[in-house]
């Protein structure tokens, strides 16, 4: 335990001196690192795939269900999405630094904001060693210093990737130190980089609600996080029913296991005779397991009775809950009820309502006639995400470039005095 503490320690102190650095690093030595860590990458997919192979065996040995499996395989696409997406990274606009709401005030000074880096992120996350890739690339564009720790179960995986991190920064001139990967499985590390406010000036934990839940109560640094992504569809009574279904079906079956998918459908009354047996069609057809209300059970035969626990549920898994609602009204209030401020959408073609439901839904992210599964970093245009926050305080939603950043009041004047 003593060697876990002097290990995160020194760890600590060596990313808070690259985080200085990295608040001095211009846009070009920023953007040199991300190419040569993408290049890196590339050079080293074999390696790459090898070290990942060691980690699914190991896995398969351990009982990990399949999907936890296929988020941890690399694969030759894999790895080539990982370096294009530094590659994207890249290609944005570099947002520190930047001054903006510069105004004149009656004593004659500017006062405007600037962007500045957060200072030292430290990322816990599972499974998927890809968000080693990611998380260095954006943590290093918006100017700071990253401490990550992949799972246990992704070690071999990570520790190549963060090889290859390392040699893209040793290139471009910047200290290996700015993006450090964890090299131990132990959890006691975890418990110490969640506590060293001297040196982490935030959390982002990226897994499963549990491990989120442990962070947010343990942690003494801030935490971007979100819990569960209990996510709802609304079909109105003037929705296009034909619009509806390709979405609701998208929204729930286009992938199980992910945090933006459709956990819970709701439909108006006027319509739910038309479109519920035709969806329901579609979604028994693929496996999907029903619990619905009474009023939707009494529309589709083979649907279960859900319980009040179904409706705040996050099931990551081919089970849908379903809803026959008064209309409007009672959509937004089921989702601000049960819901969990992730994403939200409706499916509508009354402006008015779509309004509505824009501003009287409290999530992170609330759509009109579009699927869920665009909740993500990259279909926003932030090029990439470190994970979705749901708190209101600093980040919202996908976390990009953006959502790294803080802000800094600077003042212009001209020798002013206050009398």
């Amino acid at each position: 335990m003593d060697d876990i503490k002097t290990y995160m320690q020194q760890v600590g102190h060596e990313a808070r001196a690259a985080s200085r650095i990295m608040a001095q690093t211009g846009t070009a030595a920023k953007n040199c690192a991300l190419e040569k860590i993408a290049a890196a990458i590339l050079s080293s997919t074999a390696q790459l795939i090898t070290a990942n192979a060691k980690d699914t065996a190991a896995a398969r040995v351990n009982g990990l269900d399949a999907a936890s499996i296929d988020r941890l395989t690399l694969t030759e696409k894999t790895v080539l999405s990982m370096a294009e997406g530094l590659l994207q990274i890249a290609a944005l606009p570099d947002l520190i630094g930047e001054i903006s709401n510069l105004k004149y005030r009656p004593s004659g000074i500017q006062v405007g904001k600037m962007c500045v880096p957060l200072g030292v992120i430290g990322i816990i996350y599972e499974s998927r060693p890809n968000v080693t890739a990611d998380a260095a690339g954006l943590c290093l564009k918006s100017g700071n210093a990253a401490i990550l720790r992949g799972g246990s179960e992704a070690i071999h995986s990570n520790q190549a990737i963060a090889a290859c991190v390392q040699q893209g920064l040793r290139e471009a001139g910047l200290p290996e130190t700015v993006v450090q990967v964890i090299n131990t499985t132990d959890r006691a590390a975890v418990g110490e980089l969640i506590t060293m406010h001297e040196y982490v000036d935030v959390i982002v934990p990226r897994g499963g609600k549990s491990l989120i839940a442990r962070i947010s109560k343990d942690a003494r640094v801030p935490v971007i996080k979100h819990l569960d992504g209990i996510c709802h569809v609304y079909i109105d009574d003037e929705a296009d029913l034909e619009k509806a279904i390709r979405i609701a079906d998208n929204a729930k079956t286009q992938r199980y296991g992910v945090c933006n998918a459709m956990e819970t459908l709701l439909v108006a009354t006027s319509v739910a005779a038309q479109v519920l047996p035709q969806l329901c069609k579609t979604y028994l057809g693929k496996g999907v397991e029903l619990r619905g209300d009474e009023a939707a059970c009494k529309l589709v035969a083979q649907m279960a009775i859900a319980t009040e626990e179904d409706w705040r549920t996050e099931y990551l898994a081919p089970i849908l809950s379903v809803r026959v609602v008064a209309g409007l009204d009672d959509a937004i209030a089921h989702i601000n009820t049960y819901g969990s401020q992730h994403t939200d959408s409706i499916v509508t073609e009354n402006y008015t309502k779509a309004m509505r439901f824009l501003r009287e839904v409290d999530s992170s992210s609330v759509m009109v006639n579009t699927s869920t599964r665009f909740a993500d970093g990259f279909e926003y245009g932030l090029g990439a995400e470190i994970g979705i926050s749901t708190d209101k305080i600093h980040a919202r939603g996908p976390v990009g470039l953006e959502g790294l950043t803080s802000q800094k009041f600077i003042v212009l004047g001209s020798g002013q005095i206050r009398s």
